[in-house]
């Protein structure tokens, strides 16, 4: 009985390890983003980049679109004032999107 005993506080101590590493591995930090926000913010990437290439004047390839935690942070270069202007009202425009930082450099 005891040796059963033993197996047993052997295994759920192993299991309850597993379990507290694996769960702290998926949570998001200040610094470091969940799987889901990690995915969420790659759709917010994606869909801000095509509202910034559909924008009739702030269709460029140039600008740079990366988001952390719903934040879309916009570098690169334009030609305009105007079109930086339509980058960022176009980034804005998207759901999800929490706030835009504009680094956007006027060629």
């Amino acid at each position: 009985m005891y040796k059963t005993d033993l197996i047993k506080r052997f295994f759920v101590a192993i299991f309850l390890v597993a379990w507290i590493v694996g769960g702290s591995g998926c949570a998001g930090t200040s610094t470091r983003e969940s799987v889901g926000e990690y995915m969420d913010d790659s759709i917010i990437t994606t869909k801000v980049k095509t509202a910034i290439f559909n924008d009739p004047v702030a269709k460029v390839l140039q600008v740079k679109v990366e988001t952390f935690k719903g934040v879309v942070q916009l570098s690169g270069f334009v030609d305009s004032p105007e079109a930086a202007a339509r980058a960022v009202e176009a980034a804005r425009s998207v759901g999800g999107v929490k706030d835009v930082i504009n680094k956007i450099s006027v060629k």
